[in-house]
């Protein structure tokens, strides 16, 4: 019976109780789920570790404790930030009497000072997480804190103590925190690297966005590479804030009114503090930075809802004053759109979207910006009637361009002036005729931002579309009229469509479609092409309308690099170019987005370097993906239509039986597909 009973102790495979529970103990779910803490391992992630340090940096300078910083990106990826605020507190913590408060923030999640207004009135770490987090992540790492002139030492790895801590001494005129690390390969990749350039911006940014701090920059020389315009050595500070970083950020370009609508204010209710610089470039191309608590918020949030709206309210009260009837239309995407916009607020106890703090959730912060700004932005109004008028003259003309957009009135280019009738996300270029232009519809604003920078701002325009376009064949007149991204792109063009298609009238002489070299890419780029070819069939025959080419891949060997197009053209090189070489590294592109701009002009924007592939009727056919085969069977069948009519509709249109006959007919030839 012993037997049987110990028998029946054995464990089932597909039972589930109490002892499959873990409980993750100290830093554990960090380095478990690092996603969770910082967006995840990529580079990113890694440049994020270092602003979790710098912010605890910045919100003692902030708070009036420091009024310097120091960073430095040395070899072995070893960054060290340093500043001489109050220290983190040494003694012993009364919730941990064998443990120091120094020992407590760095190794327990949620642990810190800024729970409470007790240490900081605003801060950018709320959660109590980041320098633990920084602790979990890390292979190296040691704090130096002088304070109540002592100094002490300790050192972690992987987010626990390897040292208890050292007093090293007195000091008399020193104070503050040093904290070094070096990222963990394990959670990052051996490959993984601090960019002088992102860390050096990122410095930049903080000491714009608090004129009260002085931040040291130093890199090691041999960390920047040949051409590398990011200094070794820098002092930043700029006493004029927020519109020293507008005017840096616009690079000389001209603007709507002479100076920038820039300023601090103290929110109502004692609520925090308001920083901002604005204005409007004449070429239409905007940004939009904004911070909470000098923390990024790439996202926007209410801090900017507030501003959309203070905005628009004030230009269209100084329009009906001024008696412009038509300012009553302007709404705030009117105002927003071609605005150059830098907006830093400092709130008590803000609330963010998840650790990495991308988007500003409170919802009182709307109101408070609001009526922050709006005082300030109806005095500057009127203290420049001049360049008021000259600013509310181009948002009323981007209101009414909104409008016939709305009504499908396309329009061709005829004048400078009427460049503002285009539609607001088309960084149109500058040379007014048609000849040897270019426009670039690409996928998405992240790609279109960095086609914006690689771009000859002379004969090449961007128009970036939002995913994938309506597919046309399987929609009706009014769902295409009522499409804005279709609208966005026959108002671009300037040619008309259907049988108003004048090509005549076309605004550039190229129309290239640039999307990711991936599936998603290729199914933006056959539903544009589907577009041109049932909307706009004399453009195409033309011989208007041009394929991009991205690479998917990028080699490099030493001094030696190549850009590899597919899977295919990789091996190529790998077989010729790179034979023989011991070490290639290969990245893949995850999109146009990720791609820097500089490689993105020289790969696949530069008419020097790039490859085009010209649509014709017959790639279209080929683009949809008729083989051969395929076309001979289809010529077959007596459908009264041509043969790529008849593919067009077989694929794209409503009749989904006929599609799937079509696959089924067609299985056979499909030799290669990519899932």
């Amino acid at each position: 019976m012993s037997d049987l009973f110990g028998s029946a102790k054995t464990k089932n495979e597909n039972s589930y109780d109490a002892s499959d529970i873990e409980v993750l103990e100290g830093l554990e779910p960090v380095r478990r789920r690092p996603g969770m803490y910082i967006g995840g391992t990529d580079e990113r992630a890694l440049h994020h570790l270092v602003g979790e340090v710098l912010d605890n940096s910045m919100d003692e300078a902030v708070a009036g404790h420091a009024d310097w910083i120091e960073i430095n990106l040395d070899v072995d990826n070893l960054v060290t930030i340093k500043d001489n605020g109050r220290g983190i507190p040494v003694d012993k913590h009364p919730k941990f009497p064998k443990k120091s408060a120094l020992e407590v923030i760095m190794t327990t999640l949620h642990s810190g000072g800024k729970f409470s207004d007790k240490a900081y009135q605003t801060s950018g770490g709320l959660h109590g997480v980041g320098i633990s987090v920084v602790n979990a992540l890390s292979d190296e790492m040691w704090v130096e804190v002088a304070r109540d002139k002592k100094i002490h030492r300790q050192s972690f790895s992987r987010g626990t103590p390897t040292s208890k801590l050292e007093d090293l001494g007195k000091t008399n005129n020193r104070r503050g925190t040093t904290v070094c690390f070096h990222p963990d390969p394990d959670i990052f990749g051996k490959r993984a690297k601090f960019k002088p350039s992102w860390l050096y911006q990122m410095a930049r940014s903080k000491a714009y966005l608090f004129s009260g701090v002085e931040i040291r920059w130093r890199c090691d020389p041999s960390l920047l590479g040949s051409g590398e315009k990011t200094p070794a050595e820098e002092t930043l500070h700029f006493p004029g804030g927020l519109k020293d970083f507008l005017e840096t950020s616009l690079h000389e370009r001209t603007t709507i009114t002479t100076e920038p609508f820039a300023g601090k204010a103290n929110l109502p209710d004692k609520a925090g503090k308001i920083e901002f610089a604005i204005t409007w470039p004449e070429d239409g191309e905007g940004f939009a930075h904004s911070y909470c608590n000098t923390i990024p918020t790439p996202q926007g949030g209410t801090h900017e809802n507030g501003l959309r709206s203070a905005l628009a309210r004030s230009l269209r009260n100084y329009g009906e004053m001024s008696g412009q009837k038509k300012a009553s239309v302007i709404t705030a995407d009117d105002v927003i759109s071609g605005a150059a916009i830098i907006l830093s607020v400092f709130i008590k106890e803000p609330q963010f979207q998840g650790q990495t703090k991308e988007k500003l959730a409170n919802a009182e912060a709307t109101k408070w910006v609001d009526t922050a700004i709006k005082d300030h932005f109806d005095h500057w109004l009127s203290n420049d009637p001049a360049a008021s008028n000259q600013l509310l003259t181009v948002l009323i003309e981007r209101a009414e361009e909104r409008q016939r957009r709305r009504d499908d009135k396309a329009m061709a280019r005829k004048s400078a002036t009427r460049k503002l009738r285009l539609p607001g996300k088309l960084a149109d270029c500058s040379r007014r005729g048609s000849e040897d232009t270019e426009i670039f519809i690409v996928e998405g604003d992240s790609a279109g931002g960095s086609a914006k920078q690689g771009r000859n701002r002379e004969t090449q325009a961007i128009l970036p579309l939002r995913g994938k376009i309506l597919n046309v064949v399987s929609a009706g007149p009014d769902k295409i009229r009522a499409n804005q991204e279709i609208q966005d792109l026959i108002l671009a063009l300037g040619c008309g469509v259907g049988k108003d298609c004048n090509i005549a009238n076309l605004r550039y002489e190229r129309i290239i479609i640039m999307t990711d070299a991936d599936v998603d890419g290729a199914h933006i780029a056959s539903l544009l092409i589907t577009f041109f070819y049932t909307q706009m069939r004399d453009l195409v025959e033309a011989g208007h309308l041009y394929m991009a080419q991205p690479p998917l891949y990028r080699l490099v060997s030493g001094n030696e690099s190549a850009y590899a197009k597919d899977d295919e053209h990789k091996d190529e090189l790998m077989k010729t170019t790179f034979k023989g070489k011991s070490k290639v590294e290969v990245s893949r592109f995850k999109g146009l987005g990720e791609m820097p701009a500089a490689q993105l002009k020289e790969t696949t924007m530069n008419p020097k370097s790039r490859t085009l592939v010209r649509i014709t009727l017959p790639d279209v056919m080929a683009t949809l993906g008729l083989t051969e085969e395929m076309a001979e069977e289809i010529g077959t069948q007596d459908t009264g239509k041509s043969d790529t009519d008849d593919l067009v509709d077989r694929l794209m249109g409503k009749n989904a039986d006929a599609r799937f006959r079509f696959i089924q007919d067609n299985a056979e030839f499909i030799e290669d597909i990519d899932v």
